[in-house]
This record gives C-alpha cells, structure tokens and sequence, in this order.
C-alpha cells in the first residue's frame, strides 16, 4: 500500500486581516441571539414607544387642531430616548444578552479556549461588547433615528429637521454614550461571575440601588444636588444637556459626565483583570 508524503507544506489558503477576528464573535453572537423567539419578541415589544410616537408626530402633522396639544418638538425625542418605557426595554433587551456573554464562557472554562487561538483579549472583549452593542442600538439610536424620518415624510418638508438640526448629533451622541456606559458596565459585572442569574441580578441591584441611595439624600437634603450618585439620573442630565433642555437636576452636567466617564472607566479595568487566558489564584 502507498505511502503518500506527509512532509511540509505551505498553506495555500486564505489569510484573514489582523484585527477582524472579533467581528466572528459578534456575527455569531447575534445570530444566536436571533434564533430565539423570546428574544425576537422583546426587540419587538421594545419598538412599541417608535410606533405610539410615529402617530403622534401623524396626528400632529395632519390635524390642526392637535398641534397644539401633540405639537412635536425637540423635547419628544429627548423624552423618547430618556423616557421610563425605554429605559425598561434597554434594561431587559442588556440582562438577556449581556448577563451571559462573559459568565456562560467562565462558566464552561472557554476562556483558554478563546485566548489560545490568535485572539487577543481586546479582541475578545469586542466581539462581545458589539453583541450588546448592537441590539442596544437597535432599540434606542435605530427607532429615534426613524422617528426623526417619520416627521419628514408626515410633514412633508424638511423646515422642522432644518431648525432643529442638531437633532441628529444629539441622538447620536447620546445613543452611542448610553449604549456605552450600559454595556461596559453589564459586560464587566459578567467577567465577575460564572452565573448569568447572578449577573442580572447584580445589574439590577447596581441600577435600584444607586437611585435609592439618591432618593434618599433627596429626602434628607431636598436637594437634587446629590443626582450623581444615581445611574439613570446621570444619563438624564447628559440628555438634557446634548438635547438642549433645562437640566432635571442641580448637579452640574460635567460632575454626571465624569461620573459616567468613571464608570466606563472602572468597568474596563474589570475586564482588563478577569479575561485571562489562565486563572491566577493568589
């Protein structure tokens, strides 16, 4: 029987450029994420504020007499976007995806596998932060973007989107620093843990807890001063300030912005020491 040579031989494939590997995690994240009929529901569920603000910016285009009352301004994206129904669906839309990008990987010790291949850790701490990222997006930049279109078209000119144009800065800027804070924060609370439940849970403390910890020195000083303390409340300062709105709060918008800068900060420190290849037990 012939032996064939086994001997060297040169790769005659194709290379991939360096820096994209992290783009193979995120596709195949998101596809995951989208076979899930649950999920898929919840994104669905979360487009319902654009679709009761889309009739509202019809009826107050199309209808004289409700223009007074819907008349649609620069505060109805502001509140779209800051607004409690939103919030809500970015904060279950950031613990059905994000509590298990890290943790489930900790969980079955895939960390070795990912960083012994040509993987750098950035490159693995991207992939996942574009998984969240992404869907983040899709539930706040994406649908305000959208609704911004939809009061051209209904209006039939462009003298609104012209007198407000820093509109579309305003909801990119605060989209993509809102989608930041959260998903650096989700993503290093999972580095933490090898439980997804508990990462959700911790998510979910850090947000209460930080904004009773604010509700309560509002009682006690009956100043609003003090709103740096609270997650939510931070962001809400930052829309006032890109949306040009009077400020909710008498913190001053660069102590809310630095408070968010810190968090962002903090969180990539996390990850810096818990995605290794190897875990180092002292």
């Amino acid at each position: 029987m012939p032996i064939h040579d086994q001997g060297y031989r040169r790769y005659g494939g194709g290379r991939a450029p360096r820096g994209q590997a992290w783009t193979v995690i995120t596709r195949a994240g998101i596809r995951t994420m989208l076979a899930k009929r649950t999920f898929l529901g919840l994104l669905l569920a979360a487009w319902l504020p654009f679709f009761a603000r889309a009739i509202q910016i019809y009826v107050a285009t199309t209808v004289p007499q409700a223009a007074a009352i819907m008349a649609v301004t620069a505060e109805t994206f502001r509140d779209f976007l800051d607004g409690g129904i939103q919030h809500v669906f970015v904060y279950f839309v950031s613990v059905y995806v994000g509590a298990g990008l890290i943790a489930n990987d900790r969980r079955a010790n895939a960390l070795q596998i990912y960083l012994s291949k040509p993987l750098t850790r950035t490159e693995y701490i991207a992939g996942k932060l574009g998984i969240l990222v992404t869907f983040l997006l899709f539930v706040t930049w994406v649908p305000a973007i959208m609704l911004l279109i939809v009061q051209i078209a209904f209006a039939g000119n462009v003298t609104f989107f012209m007198r407000n144009a820093y509109l579309f800065p305003a909801i990119t800027i605060f989209s993509f620093v809102e989608v930041t804070l959260v998903a650096m924060s989700m993503l290093a609370l999972s580095s933490l843990s090898n439980s997804s439940r508990y990462v959700g849970i911790l998510y979910t403390v850090l947000l209460f807890f930080t904004q009773a910890i604010y509700g309560v020195l509002y009682g006690v000083t009956r100043s609003s001063a003090a709103s740096w303390v609270s997650f939510y409340a931070n962001l809400s300062q930052f829309a006032s300030l890109v949306f040009r709105q009077p400020l909710k709060y008498d913190t001053p918008w660069p102590v809310s912005l630095l408070t968010m800068a810190a968090i962002i900060a903090v969180s990539a420190v996390i990850l810096e020491r818990r995605v290794r290849g190897v875990e180092v037990v002292a």
